[in-house]
């Protein structure tokens, strides 16, 4: 990419970037040592390691196996130990600090109310206590010198019959903490038009939701997410790259649905990683974000699951820094998309990008142009390999 600043940033400067994530999963995301510390509290006994450690080796190895069973069995694991109101304010609190401190100053991070029932709380104490963990960890976060808002999406999942219930009780927690909607699951074999009358229900409220598409499936899980369902976001939506062809000369040509979504600004929540080991990819090199970003699609970086694919945003930015060599500018421009992308008023989006988003990459591009003039040596962001 071209860039007035084209020096690859370092691994300090990427933690230190503000950053915006749209696509993150709340039990894709635990400490293993809080899991360890929840199933002893709980009597939970089913854990494969107690070693804190180990349990995180094993997450991360469930998730790479290329089963899908047992990489589905991950997160029967960490729903087990979230089935408690401390619980799920622990879990929340924790997840706010974490994001905070990797320098993400916005975020939308998403559960299904449906999956933490089993001990007897309500649809509405799920929520509560999880949106009470968020203010919670976001105070500690401004304790610790760290700036950041959380917004929760409230999930329905694709095989359940919940989707409209789940709809209203976003609808009612909506300027609360929650700030919209969301559906997840296997996508084969439960399209989103099963789900018609909770998009209806929103789209009637002028609520805002995203539904996982075009992860596994395809084109045709995107179509019907935009066309049946008028999503505002594409969980994903990588698969689109399906419908964009490149000649041997460079030469590029979208399909129709491809210049819809790019025509429309329809926002794409990339998860590379998890991509990678969902087989979307074979490597960070062949991730369709490269030619996404090269044609100016709204594409935006996500973690997805930070426990399972062992990552948070800083690793992904790292990951793409390597691969494709993206400036400071780059990474500025993922996450100005990313915060026009928000499910929260425009006001309150304008004031991040101008107050909080521009002025953190400005501050660290003046370093950039004093090293410059100075010509102090720096020390390019190692290779993703070499960060683990």
């Amino acid at each position: 990419m071209t860039s007035e600043y084209n020096e690859r940033p370092t691994t300090d400067q990427i933690r230190r970037a503000p950053k915006v994530l749209l696509h993150d999963h709340l039990d894709g995301g635990l400490r293993p040592a809080t899991i360890v510390d929840l199933a002893r509290e709980t009597g939970y006994q089913n854990l494969p390691e107690t070693d804190p450690e180990k349990l995180g080796i094993w997450f991360r190895e469930a998730a790479d196996s290329g089963s899908l069973e047992r990489y589905l069995e991950t997160f029967a694991h960490t729903c087990a130990v979230m089935q408690t109101r401390a619980a799920l304010v622990r879990v929340a609190a924790e997840c706010a600090e974490d994001l905070a401190a990797d320098g993400v100053v916005y975020a939308e991070v998403r559960y299904a109310p449906e999956q933490h029932l089993e001990a007897g709380l309500t649809l509405e104490e799920v929520v509560e206590a999880v949106n009470e963990g968020f203010r919670e960890g976001e105070r500690r976060a401004r304790e610790n010198g760290h700036r950041i808002r959380v917004g929760a999406l409230l999930t329905a999942m694709r095989h359940a019959a919940r989707a409209l219930e789940i709809a209203e009780l976003a609808n009612r927690y909506r300027d609360l903490g929650v700030v919209g909607f969301d559906i997840a699951g296997a996508e084969a074999g439960y399209p989103p038009t099963r789900h018609l009358d909770a998009f209806e229900y929103l789209k009637r409220e002028n609520n805002h939701f995203t539904i996982h598409a075009g992860e596994a499936f395809g084109l045709p899980s995107i179509w019907q997410a935009l066309q049946w369902c008028g999503a505002d976001r594409l969980g994903h939506g990588v698969r689109i790259i399906d419908d964009i062809q490149v000649a041997e000369d460079g030469s590029v040509r979208l399909g129709r649905l491809a210049s819809y979504v790019r025509d429309k600004r329809i926002p794409l929540e990339l998860c590379p990683t998890s991509n990678l080991q969902t087989g979307a990819a074979a490597s960070y090199a062949e991730h369709p974000i490269g030619l996404l970003r090269r044609l100016h699609f709204r594409a935006t970086v996500n973690t997805d699951n930070r426990l399972m694919s062992g990552t948070d945003m800083s690793r992904e930015f790292e990951h793409l820094v390597s691969t494709f060599g993206y400036t400071l500018d780059d990474m500025q421009w993922f996450t100005v998309n990313a915060m026009k992308s928000a499910f929260i008023p425009f006001g309150e989006r304008l004031a991040m990008i101008n107050d909080v988003i521009k002025p953190g990459y400005a501050e660290l591009k003046s370093e950039w142009l004093f090293r410059s003039v100075t010509q102090v040596p720096t020390t390019v962001c190692d290779t993703a390999a070499d960060q683990g």
